[in-house]
């Protein structure tokens, strides 16, 4: 096992996902790397003003700014990246803005077309306090952890795919976790980034604490995986994604995976599978704030005494 660092710089900042952009890095199944992201704004300061804002890794910004890609050998379509995210360490600042974009969400809460409202964070050793002197507790996880689609050319980091992940917004990945990504293309291309310090289920205004992350992950490559598409192991327990433009197609493809792993696991069938998750696994919703929706069904890793 080898430890790489990644810093993010030309060449290994990026914000498209891409099958054809070249690795930043290439290690070997088990090998550790530790990835520095700048926040998904790409700021190369900390942010002071909202009126005043400092540079940014882009000038025209197209989408999250994020690390890599880094790819993984014998990471081949038909496998599964295995991303074991062993620590994840906040920058000392972030902020969240909401109103900075008109959705359908913006417009039903009816903070479309501004004024926008910023909140700029201290961070420090388990909670952040903000410049109204709100002080939370801090949860880190990264925002986006994906690889690029099959198809050729640029594609945004927005929205989460059920192919290769991406932009998932699941405070549940915090340190511990493993995260399973179905490999869409040779070697991954793996992307991380989109650092968050705390973040609610839903991600509601469409930023959490926004932040810069150092991250450590071991990557590994499997054969097969108990259950289809995105899924993972955390601290709390086994978790299934949906992602879909309908929210109940996302809540349906979630629950839909986490019975296959119910079956799995207690050797059942599919309606007796069904019966015996009704009572510990949850269903939440994951964000509603990237055009495709995001649930996440969570079995506890304590759900049967």
């Amino acid at each position: 096992m080898r430890e790489h660092r990644l810093e993010p710089g030309p060449g290994t900042a990026v914000d498209v996902f891409d099958r054809d952009a070249p690795a930043a890095l290439t290690v070997d199944p088990g090998d550790v790397v530790v990835v520095r992201s700048l926040d998904a704004a790409g700021f190369l300061e900390r942010p002071r003003d909202p009126a005043d804002l400092p540079p940014r890794m882009f000038a025209r910004r197209r989408g999250h700014c994020l690390t890599g890609p880094v790819d993984v050998r014998g990471a081949e379509p038909g496998t599964v990246l295995a991303v074991h995210l062993e620590s994840l360490t906040p920058g000392a600042w972030g902020w969240t803005a909401t109103a900075v974009a008109e959705t359908r969400l913006t417009r039903r809460l009816g903070v479309a077309g501004g004024p926008s409202a910023w909140l700029l964070w201290d961070i420090g050793e388990g909670t952040a306090t903000n410049d109204l002197g709100h002080t939370v507790r801090t949860a880190p996880f990264l925002g986006v952890l994906g690889l690029p689609p099959a198809e050729p050319g640029e594609h945004r980091t927005a929205p989460p795919r059920t192919a290769g992940g991406g932009n998932i917004d699941c405070r549940e990945l915090v340190a511990g976790s493993t995260l399973y990504l179905p490999v869409t293309v040779p070697g991954g291309h793996l992307l991380l980034g989109d650092g968050h310090a705390a973040q609610g289920d839903g991600e509601v205004c469409g930023t959490a604490i926004e932040c810069p992350m150092t991250t450590r992950v071991r990557l590994d490559v499997r054969a097969d995986a108990p259950v289809p598409g995105v899924h993972a192991e955390t601290p709390a327990g086994r978790i299934t994604f949906g992602f879909h433009e309908d929210l109940d197609e996302a809540m349906g493809d979630a629950l839909d995976a986490m019975i296959t792993w119910v079956e799995a696991l207690h050797g059942l069938d599919r309606p007796t599978a069904l019966a015996l998750a009704s009572p510990v696994v949850h269903l939440r919703v994951t964000q509603v704030v990237n055009g495709t929706w995001g649930v996440h069904a969570v079995l506890p890793h304590d759900a049967f005494v």
